[in-house]
């Protein structure tokens, strides 16, 4: 059974930074599409960062453009673990933040954790 268990969001003011953590379990986060997802209230559910899988593009990251520069996204294979590293944090940056494993090309998967909640005051 996979489950993806988030920790780490809060209450912090602008300007601030947050980590948060996805802890996989069921799968090998290091052999999987990893991604960051968040969803502010009233709006759609929306792609923050990816960090990619299998030989030529594990460690590949994206982002979307609104947290480029500000956001980083890793993975601690030893520990089965993906981080988002939240710096110059701002309040569009206030949502719940989901962990998504896609699985690989030849094994696709759909797997969400129950989220965590990032605030960020101005």
């Amino acid at each position: 059974q996979v489950q993806l268990v988030e920790s780490g969001g809060g209450l912090v003011q602008a300007g601030g930074s947050l980590r948060l953590s996805c802890v996989a379990s069921g799968i090998f986060a290091g052999a999987n599409v990893m991604e960051w997802y968040r969803q502010a209230p009233g709006k759609q559910r929306d792609l923050v960062a990816r960090i990619g899988s299998g030989p030529g593009s594990s460690g590949r990251t994206t982002y979307a453009d609104s947290v480029k520069g500000r956001f980083t996204i890793s993975r601690h294979n030893s520990k089965n673990t993906v981080y988002l590293q939240m710096n110059s944090l701002e309040p569009e940056d206030t949502a719940v933040y989901y962990c998504h494993t896609s699985g690989t090309f030849s094994r696709p998967a759909d797997y969400w954790g129950q989220g965590t909640q990032v605030t960020v005051s101005s």
